[in-house]
């Protein structure tokens, strides 16, 4: 089982163009299932049935995983026996014969605007990492950049003249990010004086200069997720916001905004690279409640008092 899930990561990476999260994602959560399958005496995918599937989810459900947790693991599992049975490994893809738990459709949680220009004036930008930070915070915000997005930037990725970013998302798809003038200068700042104090920092002398945009403080570039979640927990800290605040957060916050603020919902689609228009759709309900509150507060019938319900009688005449 072990070498077909490996064969499969080679398939994702080689012939889909897997990011490193997705396969380090999907490494992880399928073995999760290899694992459990071994424990049951099942040692060949060919020997997968619905009923394995099926009590793997319930083992996952009472270990606490939520059911969007769940449903993701199961997507996960359908891709990987729909490769095998592409290669013949498998006569029957059983995890397509599996109902995923029904997820809550929950709306994504944003900043305002006043939280977020106090979160992205947190960073020392008199220091290096100062000036790294705020170009991170600045670009996911600015540009609506997932995680791995902004991980996967080049130097050569930047276009400050035009001040926009060449962006590559899911399936290695590639976007252009528009900047504001905060995130270009923030950037031009990083490039210029921060990226090159950083770079001179490599323990190695020898080696050749990353080609990476974003820089740890050993003048490596940064590929763990979790680095961009701490950098952002710290200046969260600092001005007293949220913990449950994540880097995609503030995505939600930059096409939150973009609606509020009268952009159209294809032009948010193009720019956060969604593929389908229905997943864009998920923020006009968050900005249903802005426009609420504008109704509520400028129309002069919104807050009147209502009249009595009970209709007049008149008099025969």
């Amino acid at each position: 089982m072990q070498s077909s899930l490996e064969r499969y990561l080679l398939y994702l990476r080689a012939e889909r163009g897997a990011s490193p999260y997705t396969l380090r994602n999907y490494g992880a959560e399928i073995q999760e299932f290899v694992t459990f399958a071994i424990r049951h005496d099942v040692r060949q995918w060919l020997d997968v049935d619905v009923g394995l599937v099926r009590a793997w989810m319930a083992h996952l459900h009472h270990s606490g995983y939520q059911a969007q947790s769940i449903a993701r693991r199961l997507y996960e599992l359908r891709s990987c026996l729909r490769y095998l049975l592409r290669e013949n490994v498998v006569s029957t893809n059983v995890a397509a014969q599996v109902l995923p738990p029904k997820t809550p459709r929950t709306l994504p949680e944003y900043l305002s605007v006043a939280q977020v220009f106090e979160l992205l004036g947190a960073p020392d930008v008199s220091q290096p990492l100062g000036m790294r930070d705020a170009a991170m915070l600045e670009v996911l915000y600015g540009g609506g950049l997932r995680r791995s997005e902004l991980l996967a930037l080049q130097v050569a990725d930047v276009d400050l003249t035009e001040k926009q970013l060449r962006v590559w998302g899911k399936g290695s798809k590639q976007r252009i990010a528009l900047l504001g003038n905060p995130a270009a200068l923030a950037l031009r700042r990083y490039i210029e004086v921060g990226r090159p104090f950083l770079a001179q920092c490599r323990q190695s002398a020898h080696s050749r200069p990353s080609l990476t945009l974003f820089l740890n403080r050993f003048g490596h570039p940064i590929s763990s997720p979790k680095t961009v979640s701490n950098i952002l927990d710290k200046y969260l800290a600092m001005v007293d916001l949220p913990r449950r605040v994540t880097p995609h957060t503030l995505r939600h916050s930059f096409a939150t905004h973009l609606l509020e603020g009268g952009a159209d919902l294809r032009s948010v689609q193009e720019l956060l690279g969604h593929e389908d228009l229905q997943t864009t759709t998920l923020y006009t309900h968050v900005t249903l409640r802005h426009l609420r509150s504008v109704v509520d507060h400028a129309h002069p019938r919104a807050q009147g008092h209502l009249p009595d319900a009970t209709p007049p009688s008149f008099d025969s005449v």
